[in-house]
């Protein structure tokens, strides 16, 4: 039975545990309850205001005015939600428009006049990291840095397809097919070891002269045949994508990744047994001239292969 408590005056339960513990009945204060009662009220308006309960494979989809932007394929209305609404922002915010007004200013400039205007390079780097951010970083790494024996590394001299901006925008458009046979099934283990001597030593890497000379030998002869694609000098093609193969810099073997001479060539001996086959995919379709335009100038910011 319910009573006062004579000290506090406070009513109780009528709960009682050992003799002398007891239940206090306090009421809730009344403005935490007012709160808790507006917190309810604010669920339901904001339920029937806004996209919230799932109903089947559907959801409620509020009251708010539907949302029109435009995408690359048209125009497209949906019910209001967070996504549309920053779509749209992304499409006709303010940002967006400048956005746009840039880019309109870049497709009028050529590459020189992109390099010499200070407000329009700063664009093409912000505009650029993102579009390279978006479609280039995973495999080309932050700043363009690569990963040796998979991707080419960008911020060096070694541009396999040339660096001018002209030769990057044509990459880029067209993609890239990198292609090196394997000589497991032609050439013996024996000369594939003399073949990797001869090529450490075009770089000036430790190499045994005999094994080099019989190397440079089927190098330059039709039994290899390398020098088809690397020229006679070893300097490589452009128009094959064939590396230089004097220049000290290695994008697939990684000679200068390990230490030991034994290291190096058994770098070089794989990438001859095994040859390469590497592929860019071409993003003429999926991006914009005027986006392949800004690409390519930031790309060719990199500072590598003029």
């Amino acid at each position: 039975m319910a009573y006062k408590d004579p000290i506090t005056g406070v009513e109780t339960t009528g709960h009682v545990w050992d003799d002398d513990l007891q239940e206090f009945n306090n009421p809730l204060p009344r403005w935490w309850l007012w709160a808790f009662y507006g917190t309810v009220i604010f669920a339901l308006i904001y339920w029937t205001i806004y996209p919230a309960w799932p109903i089947g494979k559907s959801y409620t989809k509020g009251i708010m005015n539907d949302i029109t932007y435009t995408t690359r394929s048209g125009e497209y209305t949906t019910h209001w939600n967070t996504r549309a609404l920053l779509q749209k922002e992304m499409v006709s915010g303010e940002m967006a428009l400048i956005q746009k007004k840039e880019l309109e200013k870049v497709k009028g400039m050529s590459y020189a006049d992109i390099a010499k205007d200070a407000d329009t390079q700063a664009f093409v780097q912000s505009f650029g990291k993102g579009i390279f951010g978006d479609y280039c970083a995973a495999c080309h790494q932050t700043g363009g840095v690569g990963v040796i024996g998979a991707y080419p590394n960008l911020s060096d001299d070694a541009w396999l397809w040339g660096g001018t901006t002209k030769d990057i925008e044509n990459t880029i458009r067209h993609g890239r097919l990198g292609f090196m046979p394997s000589y497991k099934d032609t050439l013996s283990e024996e000369k594939i070891n003399e073949v990797a001597n001869y090529v450490l030593s075009l770089s000036g890497e430790k190499s045994d002269p005999v094994l080099a000379a019989k190397g440079k030998e089927i190098f330059q002869g039709n039994e290899g045949g390398c020098y088809a694609c690397h020229t006679t000098e070893a300097k490589g093609m452009k128009e094959q994508g064939s590396a230089n193969l004097t220049d000290q810099i290695w994008t697939i073997a990684d000679v200068k990744g390990v230490d030991s001479a034994e290291a190096k060539l058994n770098a070089v001996k794989s990438v001859i047994t095994n040859g390469v086959t590497r592929r860019m995919p071409a993003w003429g379709e999926r991006l914009k001239d005027t986006e392949i335009k800004v690409l390519t100038a930031y790309i060719s910011s990199f500072g590598a292969g003029q």
